[in-house]
């Protein structure tokens, strides 16, 4: 029987599995955010010449 039991792990309920599902969604939209946050910040502090200047 404890070799039945290791190998189901840990079962998660319907609502653990959707908070889980709305927390990875969260962090990944903040984390999306903080990507574009830094790259318009990136880009106001260099200036719009950075578009224009040769390569």
């Amino acid at each position: 029987m404890n070799e039945r039991r290791k190998d189901e792990g840990i079962v998660l309920t319907e609502e653990q599995k959707r908070r889980r599902r709305a927390r990875s969604l969260a962090i990944a939209l903040s984390l999306g955010a903080l990507v574009l946050l830094f790259y318009i910040v990136t880009v106001v502090k260099l200036g719009p010449g950075i578009l224009s200047r040769p390569l």
